[in-house]
């Protein structure tokens, strides 16, 4: 049922708002003439979009708490007013009060998430609408909270890996900048009239763009990192970068790993829900996380849609860890597809923490090795000249 804001006169003539559901505004003018109120002006509400999406540990979080209410007997409109009623964000508020709202108003739960405005992704709402038609909401809950769970700690792990060679990464910029700024600038005046080596002179060059030039280089940074965020949303230009993430030399790797493992939990969790191969791939397709991934996925969906097994459609995906495909194949010659696929995204990701902690092994020494040869240059090129100096003084 729509929902609308209205603003209305009372009998002393005193103006005041609100909001409440009604199928019409001729319903809603009627509602407020029963309560002596005179409608001034309305707008609708209904499916108001909340600009925030729910984190992989909040769905988890969301899913595990709804399953242990249903499973107790609560519910879904009860289950729905207790979640609502507890310490969150605004904008989470927002979004549990809509599902409130919406599932009070008649929709299905998988319905109401349709109506978040993103904040569900669409694996969610799709498993939730399977198990609310199969009657098995809440064991469809609880997989999608073992599902999130998992999904959060294997990027938790990343992230975390991550930070120390990224605060490394930041204090060698930093540290740079600050050189280049403020030291040699004091060396300046000293080395007038001297004959400079080239790599003094080119110091010198730099540190000058950098005290002369620095709001326009931080500007020009700025503008092009929104450039590239731009051209990111472009498709043509998010699969051509996506295909060369899939080709770095270090990484390439660990960002198969994790597509794989992605790939596998979201495709099991949908085909063991009983949702038909061709959509559980459609929907596993637009989970991956690279475009250039799902960009081939309409081929594979072909290629099953005509005949072609699963494993023999995926080995032409150009992304995955070739592991795949054999356990795919396992899975369809022992009927246990759904199982081995369960079977497969664990093994990644265990192989994904390995490769991230070789990764940020091998990492750390160099970006320390890099600023060693960063700052080290910078102190060459300046003692250089200084040492020159002294030696033509003896």
């Amino acid at each position: 049922m729509p929902q609308y804001k209205y603003r209305a006169k009372n009998l002393e003539g005193k103006t005041m708002s609100g909001q409440t559901d009604a199928q019409s505004e001729h319903e809603l003018f009627m509602a407020l003439r029963e309560k002596d109120l005179v409608l001034l002006d309305s707008s609708e509400i209904t499916g108001e979009k909340v600009a925030v999406k729910f984190k992989a540990r909040e769905i988890s979080d969301f899913s595990r708490q709804l399953a242990d209410m249903v499973d107790a007997g609560i519910p879904i409109i009860r289950a729905l007013a207790i979640l609502q009623d507890r310490d969150m964000k605004p904008k989470a508020r927002k979004i549990y009060e809509n599902l409130y709202r919406c599932v009070q108003n008649g929709l299905t739960l998988s319905e109401a998430m349709q109506d978040c405005g993103g904040a569900f992704p669409e694996l969610c709402i799709n498993m939730y609408a399977a198990g609310e038609s199969s009657g098995q909401l809440e064991k469809t809950a609880r997989k999608m909270s073992v599902h999130y769970d998992k999904e959060h700690k294997l990027a938790s792990k990343v992230k975390s890996a991550m930070t120390y060679p990224v605060i490394l990464l930041i204090i060698t910029l930093l540290v740079t900048v600050v050189i280049f700024t403020f030291v040699i600038p004091i060396f300046v005046d000293m080395f007038v009239g001297m004959e400079l080596p080239l790599v003094t002179r080119i110091v010198l060059v730099i540190s000058d763009v950098f005290r002369n030039y620095f709001m326009q280089i931080a500007i020009g940074v700025v503008a092009v990192i929104a450039f590239m965020q731009y051209l990111l949303t472009k498709i043509k230009v998010r699969i051509a970068v996506d295909r060369i993430k899939l080709r770095l030399p270090i990484v390439k790797k660990l960002l198969r790993t994790i597509y794989t493992a992605r790939f596998s939990r979201t495709l099991g969790s949908l085909y063991a829900s009983g949702m038909s191969l061709i959509a559980a791939l459609d929907t596993a397709a637009k989970t991956i996380g690279n475009k250039y991934i799902e960009y081939q996925f309409p081929n594979v969906v072909k290629s099953v849609r005509e005949g072609e097994t699963l494993s023999a459609s995926v080995e032409k995906v150009d992304g995955f860890d070739r592991k795949l495909v054999s356990t795919l194949y396992a899975g369809e010659e022992s009927g246990r597809l759904s199982g081995m696929l369960e079977s497969v995204a664990d093994s990644f990701d265990y192989d994904a923490e390995t490769a991230t902690t070789s990764l940020v092994t091998m990492l750390e020494p160099l970006l320390i090795v890099f600023m060693a040869l960063i700052v080290g240059s910078i102190m060459l090129a300046v003692m250089m000249p200084i040492f020159g100096m002294y030696n033509n003084i003896g």
